[in-house]
């Protein structure tokens, strides 16, 4: 559940709204707005959030079955762009940012990327074949067991190990560091740029 928990960290770091059960989607969302400065500038004397809100966005939390993950963008607005890519156009994503655990990343690491394949997450292949296209910035989040990522040819049941395995006491701590930083690299991402975020936030 690493995406999910850092879902949750960037929540609470913009104060938007408690999750509420969307029953079409099969999702938990929250829908409010950012600030124009990340959370580590604006915090007023008594904790609240200060400055002025006027950038949207809308959190999905998938209730679904992973695989099915793209079930949960049932009917959203998603804006797109026609992207050059060599001698043909794709369909560009422009509002849309995926949060998924990632073997090919050593724990305590991360990458923001854009328009990459799946890589053989199915959750990704979801939302790929729900949105029908790649080109969206998706949020990698390592949870491989050592600097040496997870390669195609381990067991089955050594990839299930680590996807289901809790984290211990010390990787916690070091988890929530990581997902403050990711919180301010998504706030970057919504409120200027993605080459921005991608050139200045990645662990």
């Amino acid at each position: 559940n690493t995406g999910a928990m850092v879902l949750e960290t960037f929540r609470k770091a913009e104060d938007l709204p408690d999750w509420s059960e969307d029953k079409k989607r099969k999702a938990l969302i929250s829908e409010g707005s950012l600030s124009s400065s990340p959370p580590r500038l604006r915090r007023g004397a008594e904790g609240g959030v200060v400055g002025t809100r006027n950038q949207k966005v809308l959190l999905i939390l998938p209730q679904t079955f992973m695989n099915e993950s793209g079930k949960s963008l049932k009917n959203l607005q998603l804006t797109t762009k026609n992207l050059q890519q060599g001698k043909k156009k794709i369909k560009e994503i422009t509002n849309l940012a995926v949060i998924h655990d990632d073997l090919d990343i050593p724990f305590g690491k991360y990458k923001i990327s854009f328009n990459k394949s799946s890589g053989g997450h199915h959750g990704v292949e979801s939302i790929m074949k729900a949105v029908k296209t790649e080109a969206f910035v998706r949020v990698r989040v390592g949870i491989a067991s050592s600097a040496s990522a997870v390669t195609k040819s381990q067991e089955e049941k050594a990839v299930e190990k680590i996807i289901l395995g809790k984290f211990t006491p010390d990787q916690m701590a070091e988890f929530k560091k990581l997902a403050k930083n990711i919180a301010e690299g998504l706030h970057c991402l919504i409120t200027e740029s993605r080459e921005k975020a991608m050139s200045q936030y990645h662990a």
